[in-house]
C-alpha cells in the first residue's frame, strides 16, 4: 500500500513510494532482476537444513498462491549444465506452488558460494516459528562444521548469544529415542537439556526419558533428579524420591491445614510450599500454623 501523503513522499525520493512488501531486488542490476523459470527446472538444495514441512501450512500457502500468486520470488543459483536451478531460499514457496499446479515461478538468480547459500537458507529458516528445535540444531551445526563458522558468529547473525546457539546444536547429541520424543513434543527443550547432562550414561538417560514421559515430569523435576543423581550421588531410587512433590508428611500437614502442600528440593535442602486461594485463606492457614 502506498504512503498516504503522496505529495510529501515525492520530495523524499522513490524509496518512500514503494509498498512496504515490495521486493527491492527488482531495482538491482539487470542480472539480479526477477526471471520466470519453469517449476520443473527448479529443485531444492540437498544441503537445505530444513527437512520437514507442515502439510496443513503448505496447503494454506498453496491456496493463497492460487489466489494471489507468488508475492516474494525465490532465490536460486545459476542453472547447471542440465539447466536446473537450485533453491537458495524459498523451498516452502516452491513446494506450495507445486501443490497449486503452477507452471513457472518468479526467481532471482544469484551466483552464491556454498557457504552463502546455506547461510541464507539458515537465516531464513531458523527464525521461522514453525521450525523444530532439532531442525534449528541441524542448521547451526551444518554451518559450524562444514563452513568453519563459530557459534558466536552465527549468534551475531541471528541476534542470539553464541552460548545459546551452541546449546541448541548440542540437541543433536541426544539419543535417537529422545530426539523422536522431542519431535513428537513429548518432551521440551528444557527436558532435552537435562537428558544431555547425562551424556555418557545411556541407562540413566533412558530412565529419565521414561520418567518424564510416563510420569509427566516437569523440567524442574527432571533437573532435580539429575542433581540428586550426579551432584549428591544418590542412587536412582532415592533420586526418584527427591523428585516427588509430596510425601506422607506433606499429605499429613495438608490435611491439618486443609491446603495443598508440596516439596521443592534443591541440592542441599529445599523448600515447603503451601498454596492458598485468597487473602482470607492465607490468614486461615497462618492461624492454623501458629
Amino acid at each position: 500500500m502506498l504512503e498516504n501523503n503522496k505529495k510529501s513522499a515525492l520530495g523524499r525520493g522513490m524509496e518512500t513510494l514503494l509498498p512496504k512488501d515490495f521486493d527491492k531486488t527488482i531495482l538491482s542490476s539487470e542480472n539480479e532482476r526477477i526471471n520466470k523459470v519453469e517449476i520443473e527446472l527448479i529443485q531444492p538444495d540437498k544441503n537445505q537444513p530444513r527437512k520437514d514441512f507442515n502439510e496443513d501450512s503448505l496447503k494454506d500457502l498453496s491456496e493463497s498462491i492460487r489466489v494471489h500468486g507468488i508475492l516474494q520470488p525465490l532465490i536460486v543459483t545459476r542453472p547447471s549444465d542440465e539447466g536446473i536451478y537450485t533453491i537458495i531460499a524459498g523451498e516452502r514457496r516452491w513446494r506450495a506452488s507445486k501443490l497449486a499446479n503452477l507452471k513457472s515461478l518468479p526467481v532471482i538468480v544469484r551466483n552464491e558460494e556454498d557457504r552463502n547459500k546455506l547461510e541464507i537458507a539458515l537465516i531464513e529458516n531458523i527464525q521461522r516459528v514453525d521450525l523444530s528445535p532439532l531442525e534449528q540444531a541441524k542448521s547451526v551445526y551444518e554451518l559450524h562444521k562444514n563452513f568453519n563458522v563459530t557459534y558466536d558468529e552465527i549468534g551475531k547473525r541471528l541476534g542470539k548469544s553464541g552460548k545459546t546457539i551452541a546449546n541448541n546444536a548440542r540437541l543433536l547429541q541426544l539419543p535417537q529415542a529422545a530426539m523422536d520424543a522431542l519431535n513428537r513434543n513429548d518432551i521440551t527443550e528444557g527436558h532435552a537439556r537435562s537428558l544431555l547432562s547425562l551424556s555418557g550414561i545411556p541407562d540413566r538417560q533412558k530412565e529419565l526419558l521414561e520418567s518424564i514421559i510416563k510420569g509427566g515430569w516437569s523440567v524442574r523435576q527432571a533437573e532435580r533428579w539429575v542433581v540428586a543423581l550426579k551432584k549428591i550421588g544418590l542412587d536412582s531410587k532415592t533420586a526418584h524420591e527427591r523428585v516427588k512433590t509430596e510425601n506422607l508428611l506433606t499429605k499429613k500437614l495438608g490435611t491439618i491445614i486443609k491446603a495443598p502442600v508440596s516439596l521443592k528440593r534443591t541440592a542441599k535442602g529445599g523448600r515447603l510450599e503451601i498454596s492458598f486461594k485468597d487473602e482470607d485463606d492465607l490468614k486461615r492457614i497462618i492461624d492454623k500454623l501458629i
